[in-house]
């Protein structure tokens, strides 16, 4: 298990903690590089542009012309980090991104901003509900969702480290610190937080902050829940996974994601070919996004630690 340290809110916002990982491994590898559709504000990379001027290109608001553009900085040898909004860095650029880079078995990284809920103002438009499910169809892409700026610094380090094309869904602003900040992570390996006997809470994202509230309003019932953080949707932890079913025989799954296609469809896919146990979803249900706080975004579409109670309850009263 990975301890998990007295939570609070994160001093660097998650934008911020990206731009200091890129620039630590672009200190050590010159390849390194920083492709942009006009959100080096948005995004947080203005201080890599001051650091290596040199390295970071503004495409403008073209995206799809962005990810041609990396794979071809790709083909010369460079890593291109490419950042857009989650939309705009998946539904948009599809088709580039698949044939372009994945097809081509090219270096590309993509990074995908506000993800889910946390668009918070910029509405439906800016709104992905549905890009880990877009991404998950491009063959041996890596798909990474950090809950917290700790885990974002080792996926930055992976990316630069690691042939292929990744994709990285994060907010942008502070988040709740779960990890020490030197905690040590594997990517592809489900970090386990806590181990109970009643029921499995897998999460990603700002959603494992909610699976550890979530774990405590169980325990104070008498429930036991244990808590995993599948900061790596693809390739999927499937050995976790089946290991926790059947300590658990009841699994709920939590991602701040359309309900079709995310996290959720992952891990049903995995139990029904191995292990078909009870396995209910938090998740948004047939909804296009909209403005609003967080907290209000969150509440409208229960991705909230008393939901997933609920649900947990659920499964553990389908259990045969």
């Amino acid at each position: 298990m990975i301890k998990v340290k007295d939570i609070k809110l994160s001093e660097l916002e998650m934008r911020g903690a990206y731009c200091d990982a890129l620039i630590a491994v672009a200190e050590k590898n010159d390849k390194i590089c920083a492709i942009d559709a006009d959100v080096q504000f948005s995004m947080g990379t203005i201080p890599f542009y001051k650091k290596f001027p040199s390295r970071g290109i503004n495409c403008g608001i073209m995206e799809a012309h962005a990810v041609g553009f990396s794979a071809g900085m790709s083909e010369t040898g460079m890593i291109p980090f490419f950042h857009a909004f989650g939309t705009f860095a998946t539904r948009r650029v599809f088709d580039q991104v698949f044939l372009s880079c994945a097809y081509q078995k090219l270096n590309v990284k993509i990074i995908g901003g506000d993800a889910g809920v946390t668009a918070t103002a910029n509405g439906g438009t800016h709104m992905p509900f549905e890009d880990v499910g877009i991404m998950r169809t491009i063959p041996n892409i890596t798909i990474i969702e950090p809950a917290d700026p700790a885990i974002y610094k080792t996926a930055v380090q992976y990316m630069a480290d690691t042939h292929g094309v990744c994709y990285v869904r994060s907010c942008r602003r502070k988040v709740w610190q779960i990890y020490d900040e030197n905690a040590k992570f594997e990517i592809g390996k489900a970090n386990v937080l806590f181990k109970g006997k009643d029921v499995a809470i897998i999460a990603c994202g700002i959603m494992v902050y909610e699976a550890l509230k979530a774990r405590e309003i169980l325990e104070a019932e008498g429930i036991s829940a244990s808590v995993i953080d599948m900061h790596t949707i693809k390739p999927l932890d499937e050995k976790t996974i089946l290991k926790f079913a059947k300590e658990c025989s009841a699994m709920v799954v939590a991602e701040n994601h359309n309900a079709t296609s995310g996290l959720g469809s992952a891990v049903a896919e995995v139990l029904i070919e191995n292990n078909p146990i009870p396995m209910e979803r938090v998740a948004v249900f047939e909804s296009f996004g909209e403005v609003g706080t967080q907290d209000f975004l969150q509440n409208k579409f229960k991705l909230t630690a008393e939901e997933i109670v609920l649900k947990a309850k659920k499964a553990i009263s389908r259990k045969k």
